[in-house]
């Protein structure tokens, strides 16, 4: 199946470190990120895991839960998250998911479709580095696909969920690099009368189709 934003994220029943999780019930009532790996003990995927330990104190501020996946079976993360502690310095402390069968992988579209799919190596399964971010509602908010060269820019994705959570809180966009704290845009189905009545401070029109206004962080 194709993954789309704005759709609901597929549901799964998986074996994690953390014990057996069905996803929209583990999500709960949080946001959620869900970021996969092809296969453990790879390098470039053990620097993202232990930065993403560094990081969860950031998404815990946002309500917001991590869930690590690889294609491998939990006994083999259990042994990784050791390498891990030792060269990142941080320990692993949001679960993992293990997928040897790719029954999330292929739900979620990261299997490319010329893997092999026998004797299994990270290469064969290059396109399962995905990370996406899941709202309360359980409806898929935005996703990234990275290849297997090139390490994912985490502080971007939480950057991503701050303008995320900012628009489902206050329905405004946020501009290009946008950072919490830096003006926001109205949207374009906001008439001038309205943006008005929500903003009595003010906000600057630039064209009709762009008008800024100071937003401040708001936790």
């Amino acid at each position: 199946m194709s993954i789309r934003i704005g759709e609901e994220a597929p549901d799964f029943t998986a074996e994690t470190t953390e014990g057996t999780i069905r996803f929209h019930e583990w999500i709960g009532d949080k946001w959620a990120i869900l970021f996969s790996h092809p296969k453990d003990f790879t390098p470039v995927c053990t620097t993202e895991l232990g930065y993403m330990a560094g990081l969860k104190p950031e998404f815990d501020k946002r309500n917001t839960r991590i869930i690590g996946l690889s294609v491998d079976p939990v006994s083999d993360h259990q042994k990784w998250v050791g390498d891990i502690e030792e060269t990142q310095g941080h320990a692993v402390n949001y679960p993992m998911i293990g997928d040897a069968d790719l029954t999330v992988a292929k739900l979620y579209d990261m299997i490319h479709p010329n893997a092999s799919g026998g004797q299994r190596s990270a290469a064969d399964n290059a396109t399962v580095r995905a990370v996406f971010i899941v709202g309360p509602d359980k409806k898929v908010k935005a996703m990234f696909v990275y290849p297997m060269s090139a390490g994912r820019n985490f502080d971007e994705v939480l950057r991503l969920l701050d303008a995320l959570q900012l628009n489902a809180k206050h329905s405004v966009a946020t501009p290009v690099n946008w950072k919490p704290g830096d003006d926001v845009i109205i949207p374009t189905s906001v008439s001038d009368e309205d943006a008005r009545k929500k903003y009595p401070q003010g906000f600057k029109t630039l064209k009709p189709y762009l008008r800024v206004v100071a937003r401040s962080r708001s936790r």
